[in-house]
C-alpha cells in the first residue's frame, strides 16, 4: 500500500547551527554531528563534538529526541541512518542531522532505514541532492517521497533476515580487522618499535637499498581503455601494503620511453607522494605480469632484494616510525608532497634478511585467511544485496 512521506514520518526536526547560537568544546554532553552516524549506528567516541548543559537545553527545545527516533544524514553520506536505542539526556544534534519519529501504525524504524539502503531510495536522493563538493538533501525533497509498504509483519520479517544477513557481513569484516592486528602485533614482536628500536637495529637511509626511483607521468588519459588490457595504477589502488585491483583503469599503453619507465616490475615498492601521503604496496607477479604503469601521484622504489625485502619496508613504512618521517617530510603543508630527496632519505631500521623474510611468511599465511574471509564476505554481500533488490527493487 503507498503511503506520502509525511504519512509514514509523524514528525520531523533538525538540530541547531552551534556557530549562532553555543560554542562546542565545553562540558561533557555529546553534540552528535554526521561523522557520528556510520555503519547504521550512533557512534559516540573521543571525536565526538562536546557542549555544556546550557546548550544542550537550548537544542532540546528544537530537536527533543527521544529512544527510537532516527537520525538521518543529511549532508555528505546523504541517507545514513541509525536508530536512538536508548535516548541519553547528555547528547543531542547538530543541523546537519534530521531526527524523524515514524508511525509505527504502518512502518516500522528497521523497516524505515532499511528503505534508505535500498537502490531505489539512494537514486531518488541522488536525483534530489544538491550542492557539488559537498551533496546535501532538504526535508522538503523527502516530504514528497511515496512508499509502497507491506504489513508490519512482513517489514519485521523482511528487516530481522536483512538485519541477520548484514551481522555476517559485520562479523566476517571484523575477523579481516583481527587478522590486520595480529600482523602489526607480529612486528612488534619480532622488531620491536620503530620509534624506540628497543632491539637496536641498524638505521640506514633508504637509498642505501635502491637501485631505481621514479614516479608516473601525466597525460595517461588518452590511453584509457574499456577492455581489460594494461593497468594504471593510482593513489586509490595502493594502501595498507597492497595494491588492489577492485576499482583498477585499464590502458593501452604506448610503446614508448615514458611508458618503460613507468612501467612495474614484481618487488617494486609503491609510495604516494602527494595528498595522502606514505601509502604503500608491493608489486606481485599477478600485477607485473599483466602490465602495469602508475601515475604522477605515486612514486616507484626498486630496491636490492639481496639486502631488504620491499615487503618489510613497506610494513615498516606503514608503523608509527615510518609514519612520523612523512608527516615531517611533508614540503608543502597543507597541499601534501614529496620529492626523490625525501624518500631517499627516509630511515629505516635493517634487521638480518633472514628475519624479514621470516616476518614476510608469517604475513603470507594470514593473507591466505584473509583471502577466504574476503571471499566469504563478499558472497554474503552479494546475497544481501541481491534480497534488497528482491524487497525494494
Amino acid at each position: 500500500m503507498k503511503y506520502g512521506f509525511k504519512e509514514v514520518v509523524l514528525d520531523s526536526r533538525t538540530g541547531l547551527n552551534p556557530r549562532k547560537n553555543f560554542v562546542l568544546g565545553n562540558g561533557k554532553n555529546n553534540y552528535i554531528t554526521i561523522k557520528d552516524i556510520y555503519d547504521g549506528k550512533i557512534n559516540i567516541s573521543d571525536k565526538t563534538d562536546k557542549v555544556d548543559d546550557d546548550a544542550i537545553q537550548i537544542i532540546k527545545k528544537r530537536s527533543r529526541i527521544k529512544a527510537g527516533d532516527i537520525l538521518f544524514v543529511s549532508i555528505g553520506r546523504i541517507g545514513e541512518t541509525a536508530i536512538v536505542a536508548e535516548k541519553d539526556d547528555s547528547w543531542d544534534v547538530n543541523e546537519s542531522v534530521f531526527v524523524f519519529t515514524v508511525n509505527e501504525k504502518i512502518i516500522t524504524p528497521e523497516y524505515f532505514c532499511m528503505l534508505f539502503r535500498s537502490d531505489t531510495v539512494k537514486d531518488y536522493i541522488t536525483g534530489n541532492s544538491s550542492g557539488s563538493t559537498f551533496k546535501s538533501i532538504k526535508m522538503n525533497q523527502l516530504e514528497r517521497m511515496v512508499f509502497d509498504l507491506p504489513s508490519l509483519e512482513v517489514q519485521r520479517n523482511i528487516t530481522a533476515k536483512l538485519e541477520k544477513i548484514n551481522d555476517v557481513c559485520s562479523l566476517r569484516a571484523s575477523q579481516l580487522e583481527y587478522f590486520d592486528e595480529i600482523i602489526k602485533a607480529r612486528f612488534v614482536e619480532l622488531f620491536g618499535d620503530t620509534v624506540i628500536n628497543p632491539k637496536g637495529w641498524t638505521e640506514h637511509r633508504l637509498d642505501e637499498y635502491i637501485t631505481f626511483l621514479t614516479s608516473g607521468s601525466r597525460g595517461w588519459a588518452q590511453y584509457f581503455t574499456d577492455e581489460k588490457k594494461e593497468l594504471f595504477i593510482t593513489i586509490k589502488n595502493v594502501k595498507n601494503n597492497h595494491i588492489t585491483l577492485g576499482d583498477i583503469q585499464y590502458v593501452d599503453a604506448p610503446e614508448n620511453k615514458e611508458a618503460e619507465r613507468t612501467k612495474v616490475k614484481t618487488g617494486d615498492l609503491l609510495i604516494s607522494i602527494t595528498a595522502d601521503l606514505g601509502r604503500t604496496g608491493v608489486v606481485d607477479d599477478s600485477i607485473a605480469d599483466r602490465g602495469a604503469y602508475i601515475n604522477q601521484h605515486l612514486s616507484l622504489v626498486r630496491l636490492n632484494q639481496d639486502k631488504i625485502n620491499p615487503l618489510y619496508v613497506s610494513y615498516f613504512l606503514e608503523t608509527s616510525g615510518g609514519k612520523r618521517q612523512f608527516e615531517s617530510k611533508n614540503q608543502n603543508g597543507v597541499k601534501a608532497g614529496l620529492n626523490f630527496e625525501a624518500i631517499k632519505s627516509l630511515k629505516i631500521l635493517a634487521p638480518p634478511i633472514e628475519m624479514q623474510k621470516q616476518y614476510i611468511d608469517f604475513v603470507e599465511q594470514v593473507d591466505k585467511s584473509k583471502v577466504a574471509v574476503q571471499k566469504a564476505l563478499d558472497e554474503t554481500q552479494l546475497l544481501f544485496d541481491s534480497l534488497m533488490q528482491e524487497y525494494f527493487g
